[in-house]
């Protein structure tokens, strides 16, 4: 993948407090820019959204319990 370069106009004083919660953060502003660009763009990986999807299933446990719709729709 290529990466373009991006220019932007921001008030120094934001790029001093942007610059110390990135350091905070342990990224540099760069990569908490470009994180937060690909977070709001929806980045649409099929490949990352497997692997998340794997990552984060069959981690539950149920303790033996089954779903019952009567159960779940039981009004008091």
């Amino acid at each position: 993948m290529r990466l373009m370069n991006l220019t932007l106009s921001i008030d120094p004083q934001t790029v001093v407090r942007a610059r110390q919660k990135a350091e905070a953060l342990g990224k540099s502003l760069n990569q908490l820019i470009r994180d937060y660009l690909e977070k709001i763009a929806g980045e649409d990986d099929p490949d990352k959204q497997i692997e998340e999807f794997k990552r984060l299933s069959g981690q539950g446990n149920s303790h033996g319990w089954r779903f019952n719709r009567e159960e779940v729709h039981e009004r008091s």
